[in-house]
Protein backbone atom coordinates (compact mmCIF):
# COMPACT_ATOMS: atom_id res chain seq x y z
CA UNK A 1 0.00 0.00 0.00
CA UNK A 2 1.68 3.17 -1.22
CA UNK A 3 1.20 6.28 0.85
CA UNK A 4 2.44 9.80 0.16
CA UNK A 5 2.24 12.46 2.86
CA UNK A 6 3.09 16.09 2.15
CA UNK A 7 4.12 18.67 4.70
CA UNK A 8 5.80 22.05 4.87
CA UNK A 9 3.17 24.35 3.42
CA UNK A 10 2.17 27.60 5.02
CA UNK A 11 1.84 31.35 4.70
CA UNK A 12 4.87 33.27 3.47
CA UNK A 13 5.53 36.78 2.23
CA UNK A 14 6.51 37.45 -1.37
CA UNK A 15 10.20 36.79 -1.84
CA UNK A 16 10.22 34.23 0.95
CA UNK A 17 11.02 30.53 0.91
CA UNK A 18 9.40 27.26 1.86
CA UNK A 19 10.48 23.65 1.64
CA UNK A 20 7.84 21.04 0.99
CA UNK A 21 8.38 17.41 1.91
CA UNK A 22 6.66 14.29 0.66
CA UNK A 23 7.24 11.17 2.73
CA UNK A 24 6.68 7.96 0.77
CA UNK A 25 5.96 4.57 2.25
CA UNK A 26 5.17 1.20 0.75
CA UNK A 27 6.83 2.14 -2.53
CA UNK A 28 9.18 -0.57 -3.70
CA UNK A 29 9.65 0.13 -7.41
CA UNK A 30 13.22 0.66 -8.51
CA UNK A 31 12.14 2.71 -11.50
CA UNK A 32 9.80 5.63 -10.94
CA UNK A 33 8.81 9.16 -11.67
CA UNK A 34 7.81 11.52 -8.91
CA UNK A 35 6.38 14.95 -9.37
CA UNK A 36 5.09 18.03 -7.65
CA UNK A 37 1.85 19.54 -8.87
CA UNK A 38 -0.16 22.54 -7.77
CA UNK A 39 -3.74 23.61 -8.15
CA UNK A 40 -5.12 27.05 -7.49
CA UNK A 41 -8.87 27.64 -7.05
CA UNK A 42 -10.65 27.56 -10.39
CA UNK A 43 -7.58 26.37 -12.25
CA UNK A 44 -6.40 23.04 -13.56
CA UNK A 45 -3.76 21.03 -11.76
CA UNK A 46 -0.38 21.86 -13.26
CA UNK A 47 2.98 20.17 -13.09
CA UNK A 48 5.65 22.09 -11.24
CA UNK A 49 8.64 19.74 -11.20
CA UNK A 50 9.49 16.10 -11.71
CA UNK A 51 12.36 13.76 -10.88
CA UNK A 52 13.03 10.22 -12.00
CA UNK A 53 14.83 7.31 -10.37
CA UNK A 54 18.09 8.37 -12.07
CA UNK A 55 17.85 11.81 -10.51
CA UNK A 56 17.03 13.67 -13.71
CA UNK A 57 14.89 16.72 -13.04
CA UNK A 58 12.43 18.83 -14.98
CA UNK A 59 10.75 22.15 -14.15
CA UNK A 60 7.88 24.23 -15.39
CA UNK A 61 9.07 27.47 -16.95
CA UNK A 62 7.18 29.45 -14.32
CA UNK A 63 9.34 28.06 -11.49
CA UNK A 64 12.65 27.42 -13.23
CA UNK A 65 15.50 29.00 -11.30
CA UNK A 66 13.37 29.44 -8.18
CA UNK A 67 12.28 25.90 -7.25
CA UNK A 68 14.42 22.81 -6.76
CA UNK A 69 13.15 19.24 -6.62
CA UNK A 70 15.27 16.67 -4.83
CA UNK A 71 14.99 13.32 -3.12
CA UNK A 72 16.55 11.55 -0.19
CA UNK A 73 16.33 7.85 -0.98
CA UNK A 74 17.51 6.85 2.49
CA UNK A 75 14.55 8.69 3.98
CA UNK A 76 12.14 7.89 1.14
CA UNK A 77 11.35 11.57 0.97
CA UNK A 78 10.81 13.95 -1.91
CA UNK A 79 11.42 17.68 -1.46
CA UNK A 80 10.53 20.89 -3.20
CA UNK A 81 12.61 23.89 -2.19
CA UNK A 82 10.77 27.03 -3.18
CA UNK A 83 12.61 30.35 -3.19
CA UNK A 84 11.66 33.85 -4.33
CA UNK A 85 8.01 32.98 -3.90
CA UNK A 86 5.40 35.06 -5.70
CA UNK A 87 1.69 35.53 -5.02
CA UNK A 88 0.97 33.53 -8.17
CA UNK A 89 2.63 30.51 -6.52
CA UNK A 90 -0.31 30.33 -4.12
CA UNK A 91 -1.97 26.93 -4.52
CA UNK A 92 -2.47 23.51 -3.02
CA UNK A 93 0.66 21.51 -3.70
CA UNK A 94 0.56 17.77 -4.26
CA UNK A 95 3.23 15.15 -4.70
CA UNK A 96 2.64 12.21 -7.00
CA UNK A 97 4.44 9.00 -7.90
CA UNK A 98 4.26 6.35 -10.56
CA UNK A 99 6.33 3.26 -11.32
CA UNK A 100 6.49 4.14 -15.01
CA UNK A 101 9.62 6.25 -15.13
CA UNK A 102 9.34 7.20 -18.78
CA UNK A 103 8.64 10.77 -19.88
CA UNK A 104 9.34 12.07 -16.41
CA UNK A 105 8.94 15.76 -17.13
CA UNK A 106 6.99 18.54 -15.46
CA UNK A 107 4.65 18.45 -18.46
CA UNK A 108 3.65 14.82 -17.84
CA UNK A 109 -0.09 14.57 -17.38
CA UNK A 110 -1.31 14.16 -13.81
CA UNK A 111 -3.61 11.41 -15.10
CA UNK A 112 -0.56 9.20 -15.63
CA UNK A 113 0.38 9.15 -11.94
CA UNK A 114 -1.09 6.36 -9.82
CA UNK A 115 -0.29 7.65 -6.35
CA UNK A 116 -1.05 11.01 -4.78
CA UNK A 117 -0.65 12.75 -1.48
CA UNK A 118 -3.39 14.74 0.22
CA UNK A 119 -1.82 18.12 -0.54
CA UNK A 120 -0.35 20.98 1.45
CA UNK A 121 -1.44 24.59 1.10
CA UNK A 122 1.03 27.28 0.11
CA UNK A 123 -0.09 30.89 0.40
CA UNK A 124 2.13 33.77 -0.67
CA UNK A 125 0.78 37.08 0.56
Amino acid sequence: HVQLVESGGGLVQPGGSLRLSCAASGYTYSSYCMGWFRQAPGKEREGVAAIDSDGSTSYADSVKGRFTISQDNAKNTLYLQMNSLKPEDTAMYYCAADHFGGYCYSTRSPRTYNYWGQGTQVTVS
